[in-house]
């Protein structure tokens, strides 16, 4: 488990950090301005979407079920579903597509309301948003693919493809940008192309795996039929989500000129750890409770949700509270140059801040859901979601006039930890989720050593390294770079104190690992 989870994560942190450099071309590049607003409106559609049918209903039905098929059948079975799904997912986004490269105009009056009293950001928003759409079917298929190399427990290659979307996008801000309009075309282009390469990547591990994808005519058989019975809660429960990331876009599209990239720049940061941790542990945890569930072995089954939870809140934890604690100086560090001014990055670390508070639950929820989708409910979910999606629809109206570009991200936060709560309780309810009182401790003592951190490294900031994000460069990353490390170790030594690992265990598994190798 330990082994997958950072064989994922390390490569989704390899390209978190890409995305962070192409994040930093696009503020050199366009700050915070409605140029921005508008290309990050295109960028949010497709995703709604591939959040929808790609890695959210679509994959949390289709994995456990071809995982199933796989392991109590075999592989021929497993592959001649996989490529009726295929067949199922393509047809229906090329039919989305075409509808909404048809109707941009009308889909932006919906989700961006507050770019039509800015004619200029509204139509290149509908430009960009007509470029970058068919990413929607490119990054569909391929989360599908992944989906398939997941259950074979190839997680390295699946997680490896998705880098090239920030390599691709980087090399399309530097390269395509002298000969299109501005940087937004070029990055909407960009987000296209590497599309395909995603999809080309798995699809060539795939074979090599012994899996053959091919479109094939759409047939509705037993297994699709079944898949899409599984796939209706689902469905309707991502939409809640994609509601709420919706809910969010139009709040901020009537905020200030600019209050969307804020909250981007922000956002960015706090997926981070997000998208290193939540996302591996979602991948790595669903067809790995999915075995033990359909073997039986129901103690294992908590034993792996258990060392899911523990794993990621042991790095989630001290994250939000340094991510909170430095704010500034990381959003100055990475985003403080070109047209991203000193304004931009006190506003946006606002954002931050909010998105911090809820980091532990946005990433706690990536580990309960797999609890429902792997004894294949996918209607709680749904019941649970319409919840949180009611929360964050009445705190967003609440916050967004007092707080303007720190509303969105706090209610998404207070809904992220209320969909914790709820999802926690049930599980527990229905003995599908046992929590020991060690883990809770030890989860306690995470909590207790990330406070010990976050005192210190915020006395040395101040004392040490005052008004950084007003510095030259070369500090910034000096003074950063210091107290991240410092935070480390910090960390690292109450944990030792507390009893909750033990550091020469620790380095000694370290030595012999490299050993080995």
């Amino acid at each position: 488990m330990l082994k997958n989870l950072l064989t994922v994560g390390g490569w989704t942190m390899i390209s978190r950090v890409l995305g962070l450099v192409r994040d930093q071309l696009l503020a050199a590049f366009l700050g915070a301005s409605p140029l921005q607003d508008a290309y990050q409106v295109a960028f949010r559609l497709p995703n709604m979407f591939r959040n929808l049918f790609g890695e959210g209903a679509f994959n949390a039905a289709f994995v456990p079920m071809f995982t199933t098929i796989l392991t109590q059948k075999d592989k021929p079975t497993a592959q001649r579903f996989a490529n009726e799904a295929f067949s199922i997912l393509i047809t229906i986004l090329f039919i989305i597509t075409i509808l909404g490269e048809i109707f941009m105009p009308q889909l932006l009056h919906i989700i961006a309301p507050g770019f039509l009293n800015h004619g200029n950001r509204y139509a290149e928003a509908v430009i960009f948003s007509r470029i970058t759409f068919p990413y929607m079917i490119l990054i569909c298929a391929a989360a599908l693919v992944a989906g398939v190399l997941n259950s074979l427990h190839q997680f390295g290659i699946a997680a490896a493809a998705y880098v090239s979307f920030n390599v691709v996008g980087i090399a399309a801000l530097l390269w395509l940008t002298p000969f299109m309009p501005n940087a937004a075309w070029a990055a909407s282009w960009g987000i296209t192309i590497s599309g395909v390469v995603q999809f080309g990547i798995l699809w060539f591990a795939a074979v090599r795996s012994g899996i053959f994808i091919t479109l094939h005519r759409p047939k509705f058989t037993v297994d699709i039929r079944n898949l899409f019975r599984k796939m209706a809660p689902g469905i309707l429960g991502s939409g809640i989500t994609q509601i709420n990331l919706t809910i969010d876009t139009i709040i901020a599209t009537l905020l200030p000129t600019g209050s969307v990239s804020l909250m981007y720049f922000a956002d960015r940061i706090n997926q981070l750890p997000l998208g290193v941790l939540g996302a591996a542990a979602g991948t790595t945890l669903l067809p790995l409770l999915t075995k033990n569930i359909a073997s039986g072995d129901i103690q294992a089954a908590y034993a792996t949700q258990n060392r899911a939870m523990e794993y990621t809140m042991l790095f989630t934890i001290p994250a939000a509270f340094g991510i909170f604690t430095l704010a500034p100086p990381i959003l100055s560090t990475l985003f403080g140059h070109g047209a991203f001014t000193a304004k931009d990055v006190y506003m946006s670390a606002q954002s931050l801040h909010a998105f911090a508070i809820g980091l532990p639950a946005f990433v706690m929820v990536k580990v309960l859901m797999p609890g429902f989708f792997a004894r294949g409910d996918t209607t709680t979910p749904v019941k649970i979601g319409m919840t949180t999606l009611t929360l964050n629809l009445i705190l967003n109206l609440i916050l967004m006039k007092p707080l303007a570009h720190m509303g969105p991200p706090l209610a998404s936060s207070l809904a992220a930890m209320m969909n914790v709560i709820i999802s926690g309780t049930i599980l527990c309810r229905r003995q599908a989720l046992y929590l020991p009182k060690i883990l809770i401790l030890r989860l306690g003592g995470m909590i207790i050593s990330s406070i010990i951190m976050s005192l210190c490294i915020y006395s040395v900031e101040i004392f040490c390294f005052p008004d950084i994000p007003l510095q030259n460069v070369l500090f910034r990353i000096l003074a950063i770079s210091v107290l991240i490390i410092l935070g480390f170790f910090i960390y690292g030594f109450s944990l030792h104190l507390l009893g909750i690992i033990k550091i020469q265990q620790f380095l000694g598994k370290l030595q012999k690992r490299f050993n080995r190798k």
